[in-house]
């Protein structure tokens, strides 16, 4: 399993990528290896301003459906346009080109209350 020490993650499997007040998420390839095959990936929430742990949408896989939280409270900007059509992105490249949404950080001290990578292995390896 691949964790990249340049990301923060949440203990619902988010990754977080921290780019000024903006933050790029996704989910862990921890995550998507326990969904297996994504094939839908159902956001309604672009342009609206959510609290951190929030659902913010849900993933389908071919087995089941998987809630989406807010690792941050902010407004999410953009959602990966190449999900509608290749939602397989996210089992594919989930550090990569497989990232979910672009929120708009409201309350940057959230930041600290996120995992490195050490400890969210930690955490999957209980």
């Amino acid at each position: 399993m691949n964790f990249p020490e340049n990301l923060k993650y949440s203990k619902e499997h988010e990754w977080i990528k921290v780019e000024g007040d903006l933050a790029v998420i996704g989910i862990t390839d921890f995550a998507q290896d326990q969904l297996g095959d994504i094939v839908f990936v159902d956001i309604e929430t672009v342009d609206e301003t959510l609290d951190r742990d929030e659902v913010f949408g849900a993933l389908e896989a071919v087995k089941t459906v998987a809630d989406l939280f807010m690792p941050l409270s902010g407004t999410i900007e953009e959602l990966n346009p190449l999900l509608e059509d290749e939602p397989q992105k996210i089992n594919e490249d989930p550090y990569g080109e497989g990232w979910i949404i672009k929120v708009r950080i409201s309350d940057s001290a959230e930041i600290d209350d996120l995992l490195d990578a050490a400890d969210y292995q930690d955490l999957i390896a209980e």
